[in-house]
């Protein structure tokens, strides 16, 4: 069956993923979220995939939270299984083995800017807005904002953002390291698309277990990370990819990886 909410486009290896509910601002609700759970299952799997893109459709909206008329009627076990859906499909992206980028093109709030925490990268139009305005409904950012905020940014300024619910504007999340670029609205899916491309002239291989060593260590001690990373690295030792990495380096031209 097609969704309804979320479109996948695949070309030459990059896959923009489009959350296309418009009349709500794009807002999440239960279909939405199994919607994007699908739609990652099917991107990882597909060897043609080498990286993602996650945006919102039209001009105000990445995400603008989540549907709050879904969430009114909650009770305790089922506002425990609605974050707990959320976060499942979240962790998903998180750690997925191609990159992953948010293309943050206008209002990223609660559940919105929870999905963009748990992208790789973000990048925003200069018009974005971010923010956690859970407590403003007497409620927690459940699909993982609490916890991947304050790791992004320091607790500090996390803290302020949940405690106040209140918004910030773009230019003040690449201050604090919550985006990592800012465009014009009008450049922004072509210049994410270009940070894309010199991700993706690097060796498959090499960007996942990359990513792999990233995610394993926020969540490890040093030491066990340590040798998570030397593992890894002599993974690495034995694929073509670094092979012909090196090789190009010493003759002095670009490297052609072919993910093995």
């Amino acid at each position: 069956m097609a969704n309804r909410f979320v479109r996948s486009d695949i070309v030459d290896g990059l896959a923009v993923v489009t959350i296309d509910r418009q009349d709500k601002l794009n807002a999440l609700n239960a279909e939405v979220i199994g919607e994007l759970g699908a739609t990652f299952d099917a991107l990882r799997a597909n060897a043609g995939v080498r990286g993602v893109i996650v945006t919102g459709a039209g001009e105000k909206a990445f995400v603008a939270g989540a549907d709050i008329a879904e969430l009114a009627g909650m009770g305790p076990l089922t506002g425990i299984a609605v974050s707990r859906a959320g976060q499942q499909v979240f962790r998903a992206i998180e750690r997925m083995p191609q990159p992953v980028i948010a293309a943050v093109n206008g209002f990223a709030l609660g559940g919105g800017l929870e999905l963009a925490l748990a992208c790789h990268m973000r990048t925003a139009s200069s018009r974005a807005r971010f923010g956690l305005p859970e407590v403003k409904l007497g409620i927690i950012p459940a699909y993982g904002g609490t916890v991947r905020l304050p790791r992004l940014v320091g607790r500090g300024r996390a803290n302020e953002m949940i405690l106040t619910g209140e918004m910030i504007d773009a230019a003040e999340a690449h201050r604090i390291g919550l985006v990592n670029r800012v465009h014009e609205p009008a450049v922004l899916m072509d210049e994410t698309r270009a940070l894309m491309t010199r991700i993706l002239a690097n060796g498959p291989i090499a960007l996942a277990l990359a990513l792999e060593s990233v995610d394993h260590a926020a969540a490890t001690h040093t030491d066990a990370a340590l040798l998570h990373e030397s593992d890894l690295f002599g993974l690495l030792a034995g694929t073509d990819d670094m092979r012909e990495g090196m090789r190009a380096f010493l003759e002095k031209r670009a490297a052609r990886f072919t993910g093995r």
